[in-house]
């Protein structure tokens, strides 16, 4: 589990490719002290495991599956990433709750400067627009922000100087692809609703979880 806040970019040194799948060798410019075969790192949101470590250099297997979904499948050596470990249940949740589990990816449509932020906009498929709610959560390249406005294939967001600074929303341009990953508590509210009416889960009450329901009991 991870919280969108990146700890600093990596640079990607090697890419070498198994069978259908990929390894990745990434160079971070922070020190990996503690960190261990095994560990957890959220590459631009996507939860990798490290199967090598040696100072800052680490290196990580991407599954077929993984490439479908990210932009990993054309990734470059010398392109520079976000990273972030493995939350600790001691630290505080400063962004959002992030599984590193890409839905799918979309595309920088313009970067429009705002006072001292930049307003940036990005198209996606509908099937990820329909988790996303002005002031909602998003992952963007692991990146946790918060969505201005939305539509059902394009969505707005603002980025602080800060931001810009430490991670690679900065030096992304119009035209460029990016890992998506919408709010998972979106989805399961979704999938309860949608597919639990009147199973087994329900029997307490013998009623179905539907709009009707919540509306009646008070929760919307």
């Amino acid at each position: 589990m991870f919280t969108g806040i990146i700890e600093g970019l990596g640079k990607i040194t090697g890419v070498r490719t198994t069978g259908e799948g990929m390894r990745l060798a990434i160079h971070a410019d922070f020190s990996l002290e503690n960190s261990k075969i095994g560990d957890s790192f959220a590459v631009n949101g996507a939860c990798l495991t490290a199967v090598a470590i040696s100072k800052s250099r680490f290196e990580v297997d991407v599954s077929p599956e993984t490439l479908d979904k990210t932009t990993f499948k054309n990734i470059n050596i010398g392109e520079q990433v976000n990273i972030e470990r493995a939350l600790r249940l001691s630290d505080r949740l400063d962004g959002h709750l992030v599984s590193g589990h890409i839905d799918g990816t979309g595309r920088i449509t313009h970067k429009n400067r705002h006072g001292n932020a930049v307003l940036v906009g990005f198209s996606v498929d509908q099937s990820l627009a329909r988790y996303m709610i002005p002031k909602g959560s998003v992952a963007i390249d692991g990146i946790s922000l918060t969505i201005n406005s939305c539509d059902p294939q394009n969505f707005e967001v603002s980025i602080i100087p800060h931001t810009a600074a430490i991670t690679t929303i900065g030096i992304k341009k119009a035209g460029d692809a990016v890992n998506i990953e919408t709010d998972m508590i979106g989805k399961y509210v979704e999938k309860f609703l949608t597919n639990n009416r009147g199973n087994e889960n329900n029997k307490n009450t013998g009623k179905p979880v539907d709009m009707e329901f919540l509306l009646k009991t008070g929760f919307i």
